[in-house]
């Protein structure tokens, strides 16, 4: 069973994919994202116990230097997250639809984590900084009212680290939108 994610973004292209590399040496964990986003950065997230999730973040930030932007690790992860990083959620019924858009993948992840645990609702997808200038975004699905508590404290801890960008509750989304998300 996943319990954490670890997150490691560097400046640096080059020095991310030594830290991935480095990363998965360190501790026997899974490797969710390796990749380059806009502007230059390289972003590496993987997941498993704890502790193994620990000791690769760490080796990911000593091995990244001068070039590690932002870094986390967010125990007792909610199961939903790591399907809508690999944008795999099974999608039933799309209801009321929320998103929440952050500057940063560090704060959305968080976010978004913090959103699936506020209230009963669905993660469809976390989109995580390619070909949005480096922002990212999640949807995420439920009743009105869930939707709009789950947006409004993930939200909040985006927020709070200065990184949020926007966040909307779509009531009743046209069923033409509804078939994009699907």
């Amino acid at each position: 069973m996943i319990r954490a994610i670890g997150f490691v973004e560097f400046a640096s292209i080059a020095r991310g994919m030594e830290a991935a590399d480095a990363m998965l040496k360190a501790a026997q964990v899974e490797l969710l994202e390796a990749k380059p986003t806009c502007c230059g950065k390289y972003l590496v997230m993987v997941c498993g116990e704890v502790a193994a999730v620990q000791s690769a973040t760490d080796a990911g930030r000593g091995s990244g230097l001068d070039t590690v932007i932002d870094d986390f690790v967010l125990p007792n992860v909610h199961p939903s997250v790591i399907e809508a990083i690999r944008a795999a959620t099974p999608v039933a019924e799309i209801g009321s639809l929320g998103v929440i858009e952050a500057f940063s993948v560090a704060s959305l992840i968080v976010a978004a984590d913090t959103a699936a645990k506020a209230a009963a609702v669905e993660l469809l997808e976390i989109r995580a900084g390619t070909g949005i200038g480096g922002k990212s975004f999640v949807t995420l699905t439920g009743d009105v009212a869930a939707v709009a508590a789950a947006v409004e404290t993930g939200a909040a801890t985006a927020a709070d680290k200065g990184m949020l960008v926007e966040k909307v509750v779509i009531p009743s989304p046209h069923p033409s939108l509804k078939q994009q998300l699907c």
